[in-house]
């Protein structure tokens, strides 16, 4: 997800465990309420906000297991337990996120949940964080709370979304696998898009406050997830994957590098090129050698659709059009720009190849395709001004595995509803 925090935070690494592993699941917002094609729409709409919030530099800068996962409008949320006695919620599972937050009683004025609001009186591990630390004085936009001398965060996000709350260290449980000591937001006050399956959210991104840098060594910089297509009707749910579970090897596996750049948060790719049908197009022919430069395109578990620089997006979009028979309509939410009269199962439309370098991305339709409405296919790439979001849509069905001390991302095909 694109949110853009302003918070930047110094930690102790954390140990989580001596196994070998293990998983989680990841749920998708749409399983959790009947279909319908408003929630498609919500998506897109989010999708679009955060990719602004990224190009207009809306910044104010801030061993193994697994864990299930559960689908939301177009984002997947991670089921933890906080907390000592542990408490079950859910919140975003965000790559392009550092801080995990979540929503505190007491609540003066939070988004909607399903799930009961976290009471921090109730649990024995909470801990606030004091002014005087250094986990508080590094913050980017931090305060004190004069009364309780106890540090007070503030994330604000590109497409105006925010949390403010308290600074504070808890116990996190991953499918039975507990984390000390995790520095997390209480958030009191809360707003934006964020849907009612969700508490908060889940920091998975590449920063010195994300859940994977807590976790230090004990996943051995490895976590890997598997996303089960959210409007396939599949009630399944998705996978992620830490330490050793987390490796991805075998038949049809392809990797490419992580690009290190500021900030910190995102895992940037360098992505070379895109083949429609027989047609390829490469950026550097469109750009020149200046736009090709390493790290042009971030992987984001938090977008639904995936950003192209506008000119090589309207390249792609005049390939697209000169190979799919289908009649082209207009988008009956109103949100894509390319889309086709479509009712059958499986639609005539040209494979795509995504050319990262040194691996090349096979997708399918339902990587390339979404529907949004009954009669309606449009295409789930959208233009932005500056450097692309590889989005979840496009990552569907794959197990994606990062590898922070190879520094790599890897991509194998994989059916995700019975990974």
């Amino acid at each position: 997800m694109v949110f853009l925090p302003c918070i930047a935070l110094l930690f102790t690494v954390i140990s989580v465990s001596d196994g070998a592993g293990f998983t989680v699941d990841l749920i998708h917002r749409d399983s959790l309420r009947p279909h319908s094609d408003v929630k498609v729409q919500d998506a897109l709409q989010r999708s679009f906000n955060r990719a602004k919030s990224l190009v207009n530099n809306d910044i104010i800068f801030p061993q193994s297991t697994s864990t299930e996962i559960v689908s939301d409008r177009g984002e997947y949320l991670m089921k933890i337990s906080l907390g000592t006695p542990a408490v079950e919620t859910l919140a975003i599972a965000d790559t392009g996120s550092d801080l995990t937050w979540i929503q505190c009683k007491p609540c003066i004025s939070c988004f909607k949940q399903n799930s009961p609001i976290f009471d921090p009186k109730g649990s024995s591990t909470y801990k606030q964080v004091s002014c005087s630390s250094t986990t508080c004085t590094s913050l980017q936009r931090s305060s004190c709370n004069s009364t309780t001398g106890t540090c007070l965060y503030t994330m604000m996000y590109g497409d105006r979304s925010y949390s403010k709350g308290d600074l504070a260290t808890e116990k996190i449980t991953l499918k039975g696998v507990s984390i000390p000591n995790v520095i997390i937001g209480c958030g009191h006050v809360d707003q934006g898009t964020f849907g009612a399956g969700a508490s908060g959210i889940v920091g998975l991104g590449g920063g010195r406050e994300s859940l994977i840098t807590q976790m230090g060594s004990s996943i051995e910089g490895k976590f890997s997830y598997c996303l089960v297509p959210f409007l396939s009707g599949n009630a399944k749910s998705s996978k992620m994957n830490f330490g050793e579970n987390a490796v991805v090897s075998g038949a049809g596996v392809v990797s490419t590098p992580i690009v290190e750049k500021t900030p910190k948060t995102f895992y940037y790719l360098t992505l070379e090129g895109l083949t429609v049908g027989k047609q390829r197009l490469d950026v550097s022919s469109l750009y020149g050698s200046s736009a090709s430069e390493e790290g042009n395109m971030i992987i984001d578990s938090g977008t639904t659709l995936t950003f192209l620089p506008s000119d090589l997006y309207y390249q792609v979009v005049t390939a697209v059009k000169s190979q799919v028979k289908l009649k082209q309509i207009s988008d009956p939410q109103g949100v894509l720009n390319l889309c086709y009269l479509s009712t059958g199962e499986v639609p005539q439309v040209p494979a795509i190849t995504a050319h990262f370098k040194g691996a090349d991305v096979k997708l399918k339709t339902v990587n390339t395709f979404i529907r949004t409405g009954d009669n309606s296919l449009c295409f789930a790439f959208a233009p932005a001004t500056s450097f692309g979001i590889y989005g979840n849509v496009a990552q569907m069905n794959f197990l994606v595995g990062y590898d922070l001390k190879k520094k790599t991302v890897s991509f194998k095909p994989t059916d995700c509803s019975k990974a």
